[in-house]
């Protein structure tokens, strides 16, 4: 019989549980409102309660000594080796290095019974290895995961295993620098990826382009460019407005440099692209494309790939789950 386990996904506006099979994908989940005001004591004190009922609610079907046990992304800093978080952005009060993994696991023992392991990991870490093993990395033995929504984020997979660094930042696509002489500052550093291709970066992009913003997307947005979203420029793309064309031009160009100083530096040739943003599909996936072959010598043009990721916001859970079953042996496939 195969192995379970619980895959959690803590964020600053929700945490997300489930219960994956490892054949069968999530079997259940849950989903809370994060009690951020409580501090990182009070956060524990409410993973450990959701994880406790959704472990008796599996052992009710499910085989206990199949249990493989918890695997938590979460957003920040975070040492895998040690089991700390730190610098987590939208979580009051964990600015300092908490000792997340450790905590959870002594709550769940000393206060529900459950003795079992936690594996600690980057959520972005997480979503990449849970498309690795469950979705749109499957057929790839080395890829990178790009999130594009509020933020860009990344994961890097080498041999099929998480490529962290030695400090735990490998991956974070979103501070890499495209334009160092730009105007745009974001976190402090001038010209990133992020700065410039943020959720709220692409409608300031669009309307910098006033007055010539379209009458299409003045429609959308009711005549209130401060409720014009990336929905709307997709929806005004696909329906062939010039300015709406325009914009997602020119995010999936920025995206395709950043793509391609990661081929030049480290030889990575496919890149899943997920996240919100990325529902935008095609919009931005041909310009990323094409710009990332401009921007590469023809020599590296061989194998390269952009794919759309499978899991949606569920690539976290699927991540955290899927680390319990492999205890950090790589994964096989034939890419």
């Amino acid at each position: 019989m195969a192995s379970w386990a619980l895959g959690i996904d803590l964020g600053g506006t929700n945490i997300k549980i489930a219960v994956v099979g490892e054949l069968e994908g999530i079997l259940f989940e849950d989903t809370q409102p994060t009690d951020t005001s409580a501090g990182p004591e009070g956060v524990v004190r409410q993973l450990a309660f959701m994880a406790d009922a959704c472990y008796q609610r599996a052992v009710e079907t499910l085989d206990a000594d199949l249990f493989a046990g918890v695997g938590l992304g979460a957003p920040g800093a975070v040492d895998a080796a040690r089991g700390t978080l730190s610098c987590a952005p939208n979580l009051p009060g964990w600015q300092q290095r908490y000792a997340l993994r450790d905590q959870l696991r002594l709550r769940l023992e000393e206060a529900h019974g459950i003795k079992t392991s936690v594996i600690l990991e980057n959520d972005a870490n997480a979503a990449a290895y849970g498309e690795a093993i469950f979705g749109g990395g499957n057929a790839f033995r080395d890829f990178m995961l790009v999130t594009l929504g509020t933020g860009v984020g990344g994961g890097i997979i080498l041999d099929r295993k998480l490529y962290r660094g030695p400090s735990g930042t490998a991956g974070e696509i979103g501070f890499m620098i495209i334009d160092f002489e730009g105007e745009n500052v974001h976190a402090g550093v001038r010209g990133t990826i992020e700065g410039l291709i943020g959720k709220e970066r692409i409608v300031e992009m669009a309307c910098s382009q006033k007055p010539d913003l379209s009458p299409r997307l003045m429609e959308l947005c009711h005549r209130d460019t401060d409720r014009l979203s990336p929905r709307h420029l997709e929806q005004a793309a696909k329906e062939g407005d010039a300015v709406a064309l325009r914009t997602w031009e020119r995010i999936g160009s920025i995206l395709g440099v950043g793509l391609a100083n990661v081929t030049a530096l480290m030889d990575i040739r496919k890149f899943v692209i997920g996240g919100g943003i990325a529902a935008a599909g095609e919009l931005i996936f041909k310009p990323a494309m094409m710009q990332l072959h401009r921007s590469t010598l023809p020599s590296m043009h061989e194998g390269l790939e952009i794919v759309p990721a499978r899991l949606g916001n569920k690539a976290g859970i699927y991540g955290a789950a899927a680390l319990c079953f492999a205890s950090g042996k790589p994964v096989a496939s034939d890419a």
